[in-house]
C-alpha cells in the first residue's frame, strides 16, 4: 500500500478507521498533557532517581564513572537471557572508546528517562511499507505518546532499536567530558588529544590519564549537547564478538533472580487459584493447616482484573506453606466457564472462518475477480492450539510495606514502571513511596509483563506490616493460571494464473487479542474493541511477497481464557499458517519452494538474499540423506528477515529435526554471537511448540499442569543449528529476541510434506 494524496473524500470505512485511530491519538494526547506529548525529550540529563556512589560521578543519565576507572552503564531494559545487558553496554563502551574489560552495568532507576517509547510506536496497525498521511502520523503519535508515559518495558524486540540513540549520544557526550577534563589538566586543546582502550593521551608531548584520573573532574565539566557520533566504520568492538558481561556471575552462582531474594525476617507464601477462570471462593477451613509448624496466616485474596481467585498460606519456609494448601478443603464456585472445552472453540473458530464478522487490515485490488477468474484455486485451513509460557524461573515476588508507608518490591518484570504503578495501587500508597528491585529473569517471553503475582504478593504483605513475604507458584500454579499465547484458526484461498503466478489471495485468522485483553487487565476502564491490534494478525498482513489482489482480515473472539504476549506474539502463529500456505501454492503450481518464493520477492532484494543464504549453505540444491526431507520458511518480524530450513526424518514413527540452517538480517549485529544464541534459542522455542505445545481444557480446566504433560524439546533431541549472518547496515537495524521463532514449524512441516505425504495443518505435530 503506497501513501498518495487525494482531495476526494475517504471510503466510509476508511473514514471510521481514520476517526477511530485520531480520536485514540488525540485522547491519549490530552490525557497526558499536549505540552508533555509534543516537548523535545531530554535522554541525556541524570534523573534525580541517580545517585553517584562514594567513588565515582555521573556523567550523564547513562553512566557513571569510578575512580577506578570502571564504566557503570544504566541498563533501561531487563536481562531475562537474551544478552541485552552487555549489548547495551558495549554500544557505550564504544562511543567512549572504553576498555571493554571495565565496563559493568546496573538496574536504572525507575524513570521516564529511560523509557521505551518504540514499542508502542511497533504496535501501530499498518503495513510497512504504508507511507500513507495517516500511517506516518499515528507513527508518530504512537512513539510521542510511549515517550510521554514514560513506560521502561522490554519487549517487542525493540531494546537495541530504541536504545541505540541515546547510549550512542550518552558515550560520545561522556567521552567529550573527558577529553575537556584532560585538555585542562594537561593545559593543551581538545582536538590534539586521542582517546583508546579507556586512555585520553596527547601523543605530542606523552601525556597520559586514564578514565579512572579524570573522573572527578570529568564530572565537572558542563554536558555538551551537541556531539559527533562515531563512523560505523571506525567501530571497533561493534559488530565483532564481544564477551558476556552476565555470564561470570550466572556460571558461579552469584547472579540473583528473584527466587533468590534473601531479606531478614522473611516469610513465604504460597497459594492455590480457582481451577476455572473467573471462579471463586466458597469456602475453606484452616483449622489443621493452622496446626501445622511454620505456619503463620491462612486467608484468601478475590479474584482482580489481573488475577484469579486464591488461597494463600504465610510461613517461616516454602514447603511448610505449599505442604498446608493440601489441608484446607477449599470449595469453589467454578462460575459461568466451568463447561469450556477445546475441542468445541475449536469448531466454533472453524465456523467464524465462514460467518465471522471481520476487520480488514490490508485489502488491495479485485480478490473476488481473481479468484473468480482463477486457472486454479487452492484453499486450506489452519488451526492452532493456547501455549503456555513455561519459563524455568518459577512466578515469584516478595514484597513489604512499611506501617510508616511505602512500599518495597522485588520483582523479575519485563516493566518495573509497571511495577511501580501496581504495587502503589495494591498498597495503597503513593507512586513515589514505592521502591523497586529488578533482578535477572530466568526466562520472560512475555509471561512477565504481567502483574497478577505482584498485586498478590503485595496484597499479602500488605497484611503482615513490615514484614517481608515472597509469594512463589508452584509449576502447577504457573502452567494452569497462564496468560497464554492465543489460540487461532485461519482460513486461505488462492488463486493462480495460467503461468501458476499468485493472482489473488485471500486470508483470514480468528482469535483472541492479546493487547486487548493485556488492557483489561490492566487498565478495565480503557478495554474496547474500537481499536485493532496489530498482534492479531501481524505474519499475515505484512508480507513482502507479491500478491497484487490480496485481502487479510481477523475475526476477533472473546474467550474466558487469558492471552497475552508470547515469544514472536502473531507471528508465532501467522507464519505458520501463511508459510505453510505458500509451499501448498508451490505445489500446486508444480514450482520449487524456494525458487516460487524468489519470483514472489523480485522486487524485495534484502528478503532475497536472505533466502538465498539459507537455501545455499543448507544444500537446498542437493539431494538429502536418504529417508530425509528438507523444507524452508521465510518471515519477518520485528524489523529482522529470517529465512530457515530444517531438514527432518522419521524415527520410530516420529519426526526428528536433524538440522536447521538459518539465515539472519537485522540490519547490523551490534554483537554476532549474541545474534547466533538468540537464533538458536527461538529456534528451540519454536520447535517445542511445533513438536509438543498445546494447552487445552476440559470442564473449565487446563489440562496439562506440569512439563511431564508439558513436554519440551531436550538436548537429546535438540538439532544441530547453524546461523548465517547479513549485514544489511544501520538503517535497517532490528530485533533479534524473538524473530528466529516464527519460521522454524512451517519450515518442519513442509519437510514433513516431502517426507510423508502428508500436509501438517494443525499444530503441534500429529502424523
Amino acid at each position: 500500500m503506497t501513501g498518495t494524496f487525494s482531495t476526494s473524500p475517504a471510503p466510509r470505512s476508511r473514514r471510521r478507521r481514520i476517526f477511530l485511530i485520531g480520536t485514540g491519538v488525540v485522547a491519549g494526547a490530552l490525557a497526558i498533557g499536549v505540552y508533555r506529548f509534543y516537548r523535545p525529550r531530554d535522554r541525556l540529563s541524570p534523573p534525580a532517581a541517580l545517585h553517584p556512589g562514594t567513588s565515582d560521578t555521573i556523567l550523564t543519565a547513562w553512566i557513571r564513572l569510578g575512580t577506578d576507572g570502571v564504566v557503570t552503564v544504566q541498563m533501561p531494559r531487563q536481562e531475562m537471557g537474551q544478552g541485552i545487558a552487555s549489548t547495551l553496554a558495549l554500544i557505550v563502551a564504544e562511543e567512549m572508546d572504553a576498555d571493554p574489560a571495565r565496563v559493568s552495568f546496573e538496574e536504572a532507576p525507575v524513570d521516564a528517562t529511560y523509557a521505551n517509547a518504540t514499542v508502542l510506536g511497533d504496535g501501530v496497525p499498518f503495513r510497512p511499507d504504508d507511507s500513507s498521511v495517516i500511517a506516518r502520523v499515528v507513527r508518530v503519535s504512537q512513539f510521542r505518546m510511549g515517550e510521554a508515559l514514560g513506560v521502561q518495558v522490554t519487549g517487542g524486540s525493540t531494546s537495541v532499536r530504541d536504545a541505540w540513540g541515546p547510549m550512542r549520544q550518552a558515550g560520545a557526550t561522556a567521552r567529550a567530558m573527558l577529553l575537556q577534563a584532560a585538555a585542562s589538566r594537561f593545559g593543551v586543546g581538545g582536538d590534539t588529544l586521542s582517546v583508546a582502550n579507556g586512555v585520553v593521551e596527547h601523543k605530542p608531548s606523552g601525556k597520559r590519564a586514564g578514565f579512572g584520573e579524570l573522573a572527578v573532574d570529568a564530572g565537572r565539566e558542563p554536558m555538551p549537547r551537541e556531539v559527533a557520533l562515531k563512523d560505523p566504520a571506525q567501530f571497533v568492538l561493534l559488530g565483532k564478538p564481544q564477551r558476556r558481561l552476565d555470564i561470570p556471575a550466572k556460571v558461579d552462582g552469584s547472579a540473583l533472580f528473584g527466587i533468590d531474594t534473601r531479606l531478614p525476617g522473611m516469610y513465604y507464601a504460597a497459594l492455590t487459584q480457582s481451577p476455572v477462570f473467573g471462579g471463586s471462593v466458597v469456602s475453606f477451613d484452616a483449622a489443621k493447616a493452622k496446626t501445622r509448624r511454620g505456619v503463620i496466616d491462612v486467608f484468601d485474596i478475590p479474584a482482580t482484573s489481573n488475577s484469579a481467585a486464591a488461597v494463600v498460606v504465610v510461613a517461616e519456609h516454602y514447603w511448610q506453606a505449599r505442604a498446608a494448601l493440601a489441608d484446607l478443603a477449599i470449595k469453589w464456585n467454578d462460575g459461568p466457564n466451568a463447561s469450556f472445552d477445546s475441542a468445541a472453540q475449536r469448531k466454533r473458530y472453524e465456523e467464524l472462518l465462514t460467518q465471522g464478522d471481520a476487520r480488514v487490515y490490508d485489502r488491495a485490488g479485485d480478490v473476488a475477480g481473481g479468484l473468480a477468474g482463477a486457472a486454479k484455486q487452492v484453499t486450506a485451513d489452519y488451526y492452532v492450539p493456547y501455549l503456555a509460557h513455561a519459563a524455568m524461573e518459577p512466578i515469584n515476588c516478595t514484597a513489604v510495606v512499611r506501617k510508616a508507608g511505602g512500599c518495597e518490591v522485588w520483582l523479575g518484570h519485563q516493566a518495573p514502571t509497571l511495577v511501580k504503578w501496581f504495587a502503589a495501587r495494591a498498597a495503597d500508597v503513593d507512586t513515589s513511596k514505592v521502591t523497586v528491585h529488578t533482578p535477572y529473569l530466568g526466562g520472560a517471553f512475555g509471561r512477565r509483563f504481567e502483574v497478577d503475582v505482584l498485586m498478590q504478593a503485595v496484597t499479602i504483605a500488605k497484611r503482615l506490616p513490615d514484614t517481608p513475604v515472597q509469594l512463589i507458584w508452584s509449576r502447577e500454579e504457573d502452567m494452569t493460571h497462564d496468560v497464554y499465547r492465543p489460540a487461532a484458526a485461519s482460513r486461505f484461498r488462492a488463486a493462480l494464473d495460467g503461468s501458476a503466478n499468485i493472482v489473488s489471495w485471500s486470508n483470514r485468522v480468528v482469535g483472541q487479542s492479546c493487547t486487548g485483553e493485556l488492557t483489561a487487565r490492566l487498565l478495565p476502564a480503557a478495554a474496547s474493541d474500537m481499536m485493532k491490534d496489530k498482534t492479531t494478525v501481524e505474519g499475515a498482513f505484512d508480507l513482502p511477497y507479491m500478491l497484487p489482489n490480496r485481502v487479510v482480515e481477523h475475526v476477533l473472539t472473546h474467550d474466558p481464557i487469558p492471552v497475552g504476549y508470547w515469544r514472536s506474539v502473531g507471528h508465532s502463529y501467522n507464519a505458520f499458517f501463511t508459510e505453510s500456505f505458500i509451499d501448498e501454492c508451490a505445489v500446486a503450481a508444480g514450482k520449487d519452494p524456494v525458487a516460487f518464493r524468489l519470483a514472489l520477492l523480485r522486487h524485495e532484494p534484502r528478503f532475497r538474499k536472505v533466502l538465498e543464504l539459507a537455501a545455499e549453505k543448507a544444500g537446498w540444491q542437493t539431494p538429502p540423506p536418504a529417508g530425509v526431507a528438507r523444507g524452508v520458511a521465510l518471515a519477518e518480524s520485528f524489523h529482522s528477515i529470517v529465512a530457515e530450513v530444517a531438514e527432518v526424518e522419521m524415527v520410530n514413527g516420529a519426526p526428528r529435526v536433524r538440522r536447521v540452517v538459518c539465515a539472519v538480517d537485522c540490519g547490523f549485529a551490534v554483537n554476532p554471537d549474541i545474534v547466533v544464541a538468540q537464533m538458536e534459542s527461538a529456534i528451540i522455542f519454536g520447535l517445542t511448540a511445533a513438536l509438543h505445545g498445546e494447552i487445552t481444557l476440559k470442564g473449565g480446566r487446563v489440562e496439562q499442569s506440569n512439563f511431564p504433560s508439558y513436554e519440551m524439546v531436550r538436548l537429546a533431541s535438540t538439532p544441530q543449528i547453524e546461523v548465517h549472518i547479513v549485514n544489511s547496515g544501520l538503517e535497517h537495524l532490528g530485533g533479534i529476541g524473538e524473530p528466529g521463532t516464527p519460521p522454524i514449524a512451517p519450515a518442519v512441516c513442509n519437510a514433513l510434506f516431502k517426507l510423508t505425504g502428508k500436509r501438517i495443518r494443525s499444530l503441534p505435530i500429529r502424523l
